[in-house]
């Protein structure tokens, strides 16, 4: 990717300062790329000439459809306008989008994920030269290859390593954007407000509502499972979590507990049990456990909150979890780096 633009690099652009926070603002800022205004008040370029068919014609974005998009992208956005058939990459506050696809008065593309899962206003720019999509946090592993506090007896939320903030970078080789709009990010779906409060409370626990299991082994399960209730699942008899974690059922809980409840109520629930070679079927908001030293019972649970694939085909897990705290973790570095003979697998939503 050395030849490409880096997440890194795209996320300055759009100002974004690292998150560092409990809840960033990486949605584009003042930073971002700017508007200019041409004579026909449509947002334009700062007068660079797009190659249109030989001619000089000006690149301009006059419209941007829909005009919100979810939390967790996905969704193909059209940018009307004129001037357009050189475009060839384009950024969403400040993240690469993919399948860019240019005719002279419209492009396309998929908008990617918010790089928080934060809602608000976020710059699309257009650019004449291709930007290869990265992850969106520039973190590998938010412990560096540590074990420390990693869903282990007796690890408190003190022992978590700091999590790393992006670095600015120079302005991106590609130049200035040829033309911008811009489009909001809401939380439209179950999945959008379920990995909206996984990036609220990773670092910054909910413990007047939920308490902390840490002092008792770990608090990844109990952050799964209230990510599960923002994604609109009820409390029920046999998984609960009341009174500030006075009161909880170990299916909430505990690892071991709460994986074969899962699968046992599987259809219910909507979900399907996949091995680690089904990785093709893992999206964002599903449920990943870990087994350290592959004996059949998991010790640690996290919830998806990226998936990509890199131009060798291989693809990306990341995900956000209590115990390493952090909000992108890669799955491959925790079950190879982190627990060297380590394996996973997941409970994917159906629908």
């Amino acid at each position: 990717m050395t030849a490409s633009l880096t997440r890194r690099s795209l996320l300055s652009l759009a100002g974004v300062t690292g998150i560092g926070l409990a809840v960033a603002a990486c949605s584009a800022g003042d930073d971002g790329p700017r508007k200019a205004t041409g004579s026909s008040g449509s947002p334009t370029a700062s007068g660079s000439p797009t190659a249109s068919g030989g001619g000089s014609a000006k690149a301009v974005a006059a419209s941007t459809s829909p005009a919100q998009v979810p939390l967790a992208g996905g969704v193909t956005v059209t940018v009307a306008g004129t001037g357009l058939a050189a475009v060839k990459g384009v950024t969403v506050g400040g993240i690469a989008a993919r399948d860019v696809r240019a005719t002279a008065s419209k492009v396309t593309f998929t908008a990617p994920h918010q790089a928080m899962y934060t809602a608000g206003s976020a710059d699309v720019a257009l650019f004449t030269e291709a930007i290869e999509p990265s992850p969106s946090a520039n973190q590998s592993s938010d412990g560096n290859g540590s074990a420390a506090n990693d869903g282990q007896s007796g690890a408190t939320q003190d022992t978590a390593p700091a999590t790393p903030s992006p670095t600015s970078a120079p302005t991106p080789s590609a130049g200035a954007a040829v033309a911008t709009t811009t489009l909001a990010y809401a939380a439209l779906t179950d999945v959008d407000r379920q990995l909206q409060y996984a990036m609220a409370h990773w670092k910054d626990y909910n413990l007047s509502e939920y308490g902390t299991m840490n002092p008792i082994g770990g608090d990844c399960a109990n952050f799964v499972s209230q990510t599960l209730i923002a994604r609109g699942w009820k409390q029920r008899s046999d998984w609960y979590n009341r009174d500030a974690g006075a009161q909880h059922s170990a299916t909430w809980t505990y690892c071991p507990s709460m994986d074969p409840w899962l699968t046992a109520n599987a259809a219910e629930f909507g979900l399907t049990r996949r091995s680690l070679d089904e990785r093709d079927k893992v999206r964002v908001g599903d449920i990943v456990f870990y087994d350290w030293n592959d004996n059949a019972s998991p010790d640690h649970t996290t919830i998806v909150s990226e998936v990509f694939t890199e131009p060798d085909g291989t693809i990306r897990i990341k995900s956000a979890s209590h115990n390493q705290d952090g909000p992108y973790r890669d799955l491959d570095e925790m079950i190879t780096v982190q627990h060297p003979g380590g394996t996973a697998w997941f409970h994917t939503f159906d629908a």
